[in-house]
């Protein structure tokens, strides 16, 4: 095992921004660990050699007038490593390190992922699980087993969805997102490839062994749509065409995830009859108006790049500014359907939270929509996050309409 040493003294007044060594002896006391001269010139307290000791770890201090300490730590059999503490904490680890490396991958991927979408496609999973839940009892292992299952199934095939998209869109995305993974050269076509096809199987396995129709079919249909929407073949890649495109994510987001995934915990996990309820009518319906304006959104700020490689979005037939509007007018017909429909709750309870959380959402959007500069990439960017935010909060209240 490694051994630790711990040394810790002051400094000078002026910032310590250097990783150091010194002499250190369990045979000299501490005011003679480190003469003035090597602490003033730093050449000379690199160069001076290190012992080695290998005892039970040892605290020294070096008098001074500020409290700073240096901690030596044991790196290797007879050799120590001292990390000076500033105001700046200092990487204890050389960049290429594995763990160093580990981080790397892991934000690689997290980019790849498009964690938005990620997000979303969880939390709708599990909001509308539950409204096949008719009594309490309904919570159950069985429950969240069936609900588990299914995100997991999801998310796989999410992740070879957005995948694939940036496999072919790279070009593009070196325009329009240059910060993901494939645009920036961190992954190669070939690492690329390794990933959406993994998740693309391992998502058709686990919604084979769950044995749920309804789970494999949204995973069938998720993957051909996605494949249309992005792959470069005759009468395929369907993202160059508005209306199209539009129509796919639309399928995915609002129909599939509401009707197929409510069927699998009504089906498959409480072998119930198919039968749809006014919650799940009213959550297709809005998630409809949701998916269309995040399918014409998600365009506004790619102009640039979809405007060189020949991409007819609607923004760039209409304008960044009319679409823009589009989007902000379809999301506040959806809410003011949603407080009417809030509105006639018979439980007092569902009323009120669904009426106030849809009014305040409204309100949130209009207010947020008012102050944006649509010339600037960065504001346009960062209000399509919060579309997403607001995508999510309805998902936290579609439960509780009954």
């Amino acid at each position: 095992m490694e051994s630790l040493l711990i040394g810790c003294f002051s400094k000078s007044s002026s910032s310590l921004s250097f990783p150091v060594t010194a002499e250190v002896s369990p045979a000299i006391n501490a005011g003679n660990a480190l003469k003035g001269k090597a602490w003033n010139n730093p050449k000379k307290l690199f160069a001076m050699p290190m012992i080695p000791q290998k005892q039970f770890p040892v605290r020294q201090h070096i008098c001074g007038n500020n409290e700073r300490f240096v901690s030596f730590y044991w790196r290797r059999k007879n050799d120590f490593l001292a990390n000076a503490a500033s105001e700046h904490p200092f990487e204890s680890e050389p960049s290429n390190s594995p763990r160093k490396s580990l981080q790397d991958g892991l934000d690689a991927f997290y980019r790849f992922s498009r964690p938005h979408t990620i997000i979303g496609t969880a939390l709708s999973i599990m909001s509308v699980s539950l409204l096949a839940v008719e009594k309490l009892s309904d919570i159950s292992p069985l429950f969240f087993t069936g609900m588990f299952e299914a995100i997991l199934a999801a998310l796989c095939m999410n992740i070879y969805i957005v995948g694939l998209n940036q496999l072919y869109d790279i070009e593009i995305d070196k325009v329009n997102k240059p910060y993901l993974p494939l645009a920036s050269g961190e992954y190669s076509v070939k690492t690329g490839v390794l990933i959406v096809s993994s998740f693309a199987i391992m998502s058709f396995w686990l919604g084979w062994i769950v044995g749920s129709w309804p789970l494999f079919w949204a995973l069938f249909v998720s993957f051909m749509l996605g494949t249309a929407y992005s792959i470069k073949l005759p009468m395929l890649r369907w993202k160059r065409f508005a209306f199209v495109a539009a129509l796919c994510i639309l399928a995915v987001r609002a129909v599939i995830v509401q009707i197929a995934f409510y069927l699998h915990i009504q089906t498959h996990v409480y072998a119930r009859p198919a039968f749809f309820s006014k919650p799940v009518i009213f959550a297709t319906a809005f998630m409809s108006f949701f998916s269309v304006v995040i399918a014409l959104f998600k365009d506004i700020p790619d102009i640039t790049g979809d405007k060189i490689f020949g991409i007819q979005s609607f923004s760039v037939r209409l304008g960044q500014e009319r679409v823009f509007w589009i989007c902000i007018s379809l999301l506040e017909m959806a809410y003011l359907v949603a407080i009417l429909v809030g509105a006639s709750s018979s439980f007092l309870w569902s009323k009120y939270i669904t009426v106030f959380g849809h009014i305040l959402l409204a309100a949130l959007l209009w207010n947020r929509a008012k102050s944006i500069d649509l010339q600037s990439k960065t504001a346009i960017t960062s209000f399509y996050m919060f579309v997403w935010q607001l995508f999510y909060a309805e998902y936290l209240l579609i439960p509780l309409v009954r």
